[in-house]
């Protein structure tokens, strides 16, 4: 492999997850009466804790996405 086959790889690894992140965000906000419904059929939650669960994953994705994807590529983009 090339570096600028794995620097392709991580850009589109970016637009993906980016895309996750934002349906996912879309999703929580338009349908968020049905997913706590959804949630609470299995989970004991009240609605400032399930906000609280979805905003940390929502956190925690994001820096997941700068830190293994978009550092990476950064990183390469400089070496290469």
């Amino acid at each position: 492999m090339t570096i600028e086959i794995i620097r392709d790889v991580l850009l589109w690894c970016v637009v993906i997850n980016m895309g996750l992140l934002l349906w996912w965000f879309l999703f929580f906000m338009l349908a968020h009466d049905w997913m706590y419904r959804f949630h609470c059929k299995w989970f004991s939650l009240s609605i400032e804790k399930f906000d609280s669960i979805h905003y940390s994953g929502m956190a925690v994705f994001k820096i997941g996405i700068f830190l293994f994807n978009l550092t990476p590529y950064f990183a390469l983009r400089i070496v290469g």
